[in-house]
């Protein structure tokens, strides 16, 4: 089997943080997180990282993150570009939002040809996730049957607006369904999701997709048919602002029977720059990793 891959999501517009926050700084050296995921991931055996951006960013993406890696990991870009539609798609006049996370996968499709994991560039998950899912791609990852690693909800959450999550249901160990719920914040209590105007207290470690996937290149003919139906139904109704994600499409593939993921769940604290508020207590948890020993001061000396 071939090597697993490393595949990072990096393509999104920041709208909500307010710029290109993917290669934004957090670390004490001059770090994003992208260079704490990478750092574990190499740590995990991953031995290749495929960057999905956007054309336009490929130099900042160079000057801020590649040319600092180069010689520790094998390094490619995909592009996520407006135009990679199904034949016959018109694009909007105007449009200038990505098609989604869903979209971003099938970007990568002419250059992953095995095993590989995707995840955000904005997230940081912790070097137990990476090591999960780096054994799983190596031992059991096969056909239509992937693997995904999740977080305890409560534990993703921000103090400084709402998100959007996956939400998981599963059953004797593999994801059973997956609920997008767009407005889910930290509650007095817990979390809460909004339902018909009012706050509704979720249960207790429901476990979040954060897009940490486990795949094999068949996925990306199963998701092209969700991607195409998509486009179809939706570019009439919001023609600038429609997007289609990933966990939409397990959550489909699940329901139509046609693939299994097994749940893995991460021991360590999963956290993100959702908002530009989010940023100073990011910068000031991996200062502390730091100090604790978890990561050197210098990642790529």
């Amino acid at each position: 089997m071939k090597e697993p891959v490393l595949v990072i999501l990096a393509a999104g517009m920041g709208s909500r943080y307010g710029g290109l926050k993917q290669i934004d700084t957090v670390g004490s050296n001059g770090e994003s997180i992208i260079d704490f995921s990478i750092y574990d991931a190499i740590r995990a055996g991953f031995k290749k990282v495929v960057l999905i951006i956007r054309k336009e960013h490929e130099e900042a993406f160079r000057k801020n993150l590649t040319d600092k890696i180069a010689g520790k990991i094998e390094v490619a870009f995909a592009y996520q570009d407006l135009q990679d539609v199904p034949e016959g798609t018109i694009v909007p006049e105007g449009r200038e939002k990505p098609w989604g996370t869903t979209h971003a996968l099938l970007s990568c499709r002419q250059v992953v040809d095995g095993p590989f994991m995707i995840c955000n560039a904005d997230d940081y998950y912790g070097p137990h996730a990476f090591k999960t899912m780096y054994q799983f791609l190596k031992e059991e990852v096969k056909d239509s049957a992937y693997g995904m690693v999740g977080y305890i909800l409560e534990n993703t959450l921000t103090e400084h607006g709402t998100v959007t999550r996956g939400v998981c249901e599963q059953k004797e160990g593999f994801l059973s369904r997956l609920r997008e719920v767009q407005k889910i914040r930290k509650g007095a209590q817990g979390a809460e999701a909004e339902e018909n105007g009012s706050w509704v207290l979720m249960e207790p470690n429901t476990l979040a997709s954060m897009n940490f996937w486990g795949f094999t290149p068949q996925i990306f003919s199963e998701c092209e048919q969700i991607f195409s139906d998509f486009l179809k139904a939706s570019l009439a109704e919001n023609p600038l602002k429609c997007e289609h994600v990933i966990p939409t499409a397990v959550g489909d593939l699940i329901q139509a029977g046609k693939i299994q993921v097994k749940v893995m769940a991460s021991t360590d604290k999963w956290f993100g720059v959702t908002y530009r508020e989010d940023k100073p207590g990011v910068v000031a948890q991996l200062n502390a990793y730091k100090e604790a020993g978890l990561y050197p001061f210098d990642l790529w000396k």
